[in-house]
């Protein structure tokens, strides 16, 4: 049996990720800026409870961050975040204001400070508590998906359509091939 050839791509056609590229390329700054933060919020978030879940479960190699005996919860780095997004909001510097890593560090912050919300409200250290956990942990979530959904709705409704468009154009070409 001989091994089948590659398959070559079709050049003329652009890939699937460089149509979704185009189609970002197509948001106002402030649209863009909005996504860029929705989407490292839900990121930050997602990734900072898997990491406490972790650490809580025994399966990551590391505990806790601490200083002078001191355990600091997350809140901290994400008001230290804000602190710094803030200077630079408060500065003016247009270029680094509509920046996309200024935009990432917002979300990033603000999401390690909603994580340990309940801490804050309560001001204690009710992290673990089974009440109200699935609560925040469900209305972040969301909160986090529907952000980066409206903040650029057209941007993701062109996505689906170019999706769309592209996965059918591929079916329709392997059938035309097949026959």
């Amino acid at each position: 049996m001989r091994p089948s050839k590659p398959r070559r791509r079709d050049r003329a056609r652009p890939r699937l990720v460089d149509r979704w590229h185009e189609a970002a390329q197509r948001l106002t700054p402030v649209q863009r800026s909005l996504l860029v933060t929705w989407i490292s919020f839900g990121t930050t978030f997602g990734t900072v409870r898997v990491i406490t879940h972790g650490i809580r479960g025994g399966w990551l190699p590391w505990g806790d961050i601490s200083a002078g005996g001191r355990h600091l919860h997350h809140y901290n780095l994400g008001i230290a975040t804000l602190a710094a997004v803030g200077l630079i909001a408060v500065r003016g510097d247009e270029q680094a204001v509509g920046h996309p890593r200024v935009a990432a560090a917002y979300g990033c912050g603000t999401a390690l400070i909603c994580d340990e919300f309940a801490l804050l409200l309560d001001l204690q250290d009710v992290y673990w508590a089974k009440q109200g956990r699935l609560s925040v942990d469900v209305s972040l979530g969301v909160m986090s998906v529907l952000g980066a959904y409206l903040t650029a709705k057209p941007f993701w409704h062109e996505v689906g359509r170019v999706t769309r468009d592209h996965v059918a154009s591929a079916a329709a070409r392997g059938l035309h091939e097949a026959a």
